[in-house]
Order: C-alpha cells, then structure tokens, then sequence
C-alpha cells in the first residue's frame, strides 16, 4: 500500500525509498514486531478467558507435557495477523505471487483455526477429520499451484529448475500442479507435525524463511539471476517483504513462545507458514531446495510415515514416539536441549540451501 506513495516522488527525495524491495522489508518486519509486541498479551488474555482449559493434551504424550495444561493454543493468530497487516502495509499489491501467497497462508489458517476450535471445544486432540483437512488442502494447493505456473515466464511455466544444474529444466506439463500441491501440502503438514514443543516449530520456519526471501530476493532481479546463473522469475523479490514480515511477527510470537511458553501456536500458525513456506517455494521454482532447507521438517514428516508404515506391519516401533522430537524426550533430553539442537540443525541446512545458488 506505501508503495504507491511512489507516485508523488519525482525520483527523489525520502519517497522514493518506497521503491527499494529492501526499505520496504525492512518497514514490514518492524511493523509485523511491533504489532506481536503490541498485541500479543492482549490476545493472549483472550484466548484464555476463550478456552479455559486450554488445547488439550495427548494422554499417551510425554509426561512432561502434562505440566503444561491450561495453556491456550490459536496463536499463530498473532503470527498471521501481524503478516497480513505488514504485507498489506508494505508490499505492492498489484503483484500477483504476493496474492497467491496470501490466499495460501489465509486458507491454511483457516483450516487450522477450525481445527484448533474444535479440538478447544470438545477439550480432545482429536478436531476436525483428517481427510476434510487434507481434502481442503488438496484444493487450495493446487488453486495455488495453477496461479502460480500461470505468472510464471512463459519459457516456464509447468517447469520443475533443478538446483546446481543452471539450464537444466524439467518438462512436469500438468503433472506441475499435482508436485505443487504435494510440496506446499507437505510443507504446511510437515511444519504441524513439527510444532510439538516450545519454540520448536518457529525458529526453523523463520531460518527457511529468510533463505528463501535471499532466493526470492535474487530469482526476482535479473542481474543477480545473470551473474550466478539461476532462472529469472519477474516479480517474485516482491515476496522478500512477504518473508520479512513472517520472520517479525514469528519473533513477536516466539517472546511469549520462549520456554515456558504462554500461548501454542496451534494448526492456526503451523499449517499457515507452511503452506506459505511451499507456496513461495512454487513461486521462486525452488521446490527441491525446500526439501533442503526444510530438511528438518522432511525428517519430522517422515518419522511419522516410517513408524506408522513399519508398526502396521510388524507391530513394533521404530521410534519410543513419533515425530522424531518426541523421540528424543522418552530419551531423557530435556527439552530446551532438544529444540535449540534442533535450531542448529535448521540453521546448517538453510547454510546448505544457500550454498545452491552459487555452485553452478
């Protein structure tokens, strides 16, 4: 929206600031701090007064869980607020990915808020069906997917870049759609199954986010997509105050999600950054290096798959509990041992993306 005071600059002078990508991220992720700040306490207060009891606690979980019933969950309300809020803010909204990101991350939380609602309401971990969450995602994913190809270069549309490789590019056609829908759908599932302790979940979607608002910085600007060979896609920098805004108002939410934590983020916050997470990915044509950046939410996912699969085969686990992190907590690590390992981990591996744009 500040954008547009562009208009009353004659190319110089304080606003034509508003036309660097950089000033305006920088103004989206203080404005997205400022508002988690702000309001953070206040909805906090709400939600308890809302809930009550609190979101439920998994009585097979483990046992140091239990100490933390009564705390209220949906704050990733506050995340989302405060990147709505910036996004409109600071971003130019006669760009088209920054609306097919939004539609994503909106839709995801909405499917989150219900299902949070109904977990809170019924007071058990069980909410909305597994198959009308995953089915509303299926649609949105692909809405997202066919949006995005549709504002892609034409020399790329349905085209799957693959790292390293500068000029290679893979012909997907319209199995495009059904792979974006796999890969923002599995980010968005990926990053819930993730959030199971405090401060777990949203240190590494902030690291994965600044990486790929560095890529989405570089692939929308042709001298920099020239000079380390990547695909140029106009239009997706505009995503950088996008990322800047996720990454302020994850940081307002992580000051009362710091141990012990005050609020959860619910599948109101996790299904929404990642669904956003792999929507920026589709945009940037950087879907593979999202399995890089995001290993840590890959291995999450997949501890999963692997012990479901593997006890309904054989009856016994891989794992003392799925997902991973609670794996280590019937180990006995305790868990700010786990979630700050777990930081550094997300931080390497984001080091390791990064490292994609240059070898060439």
């Amino acid at each position: 929206m500040l954008y547009w005071l562009t208009e009353l600059s004659d190319g110089g002078g304080v606003l034509n600031l508003f036309r660097y990508i950089t000033f305006r991220a920088g103004g989206a992720f203080l404005t997205a701090l400022l508002f988690g700040f702000i309001f953070g306490l206040p909805l906090i207060n709400v939600l308890r007064r809302k809930q009550g009891k609190g979101q439920p606690i998994r009585s097979d979980g483990p046992e140091g869980h239990f100490a933390k019933a009564g705390t209220p969950t949906m704050g990733g309300l506050l995340i989302v607020g405060a990147l709505l809020t910036s996004t409109l803010l600071w971003a130019r909204l006669d760009n088209p990915f920054i609306w097919m990101v939004l539609f994503v991350t909106l839709a995801f939380a909405l499917i989150g808020f219900a299902d949070d609602y109904a977990k809170v309401r019924k007071q058990t971990s069980a909410g909305v069906s597994g198959k009308l969450r995953l089915a509303l995602g299926l649609l949105v994913a692909a809405i997202a997917g066919y949006w995005a190809a549709m504002y892609h270069p034409a020399d790329m549309q349905f085209q799957l870049a693959v790292p390293v490789f500068k000029d290679v590019l893979i012909n997907l056609s319209y199995v495009f759609i059904p792979f974006a829908v796999i890969v923002i759908v599995g980010a968005a599932n990926a990053v819930n199954l993730t959030d199971g302790l405090d401060g777990l979940a949203i240190m590494p979607v902030m690291i994965a986010a600044a990486t790929f608002g560095v890529i989405a910085y570089f692939v929308g600007r042709v001298d920099f997509t020239t000079e380390l060979g990547l695909h140029y896609v106009p239009g997706t920098g505009e995503l950088t105050v996008f990322v800047a805004g996720l990454i302020g108002g994850g940081l307002g939410f992580l000051w009362y999600n710091a141990p012990p934590a005050a609020v959860f983020m619910g599948d109101t916050g996790s299904l929404a950054l990642g669904g956003a997470l792999g929507a920026i990915a589709v945009a940037t044509k950087h879907e593979i290096v999202l399995a890089i950046v995001g290993g840590l939410f890959v291995v999450e996912a997949l501890s999963v798959i692997i012990q479901v699969l593997y006890f309904k085969r054989t009856g016994r686990r891989v794992f003392l509990m799925a997902p991973i992190h609670h794996h280590y907590e019937k180990k006995g690590w305790a868990e700010p041992q786990i979630v700050i390992r777990f930081w550094i981990i997300s931080l390497i591996l984001a080091m390791i993306g990064l490292a994609t744009l240059k070898v060439r």
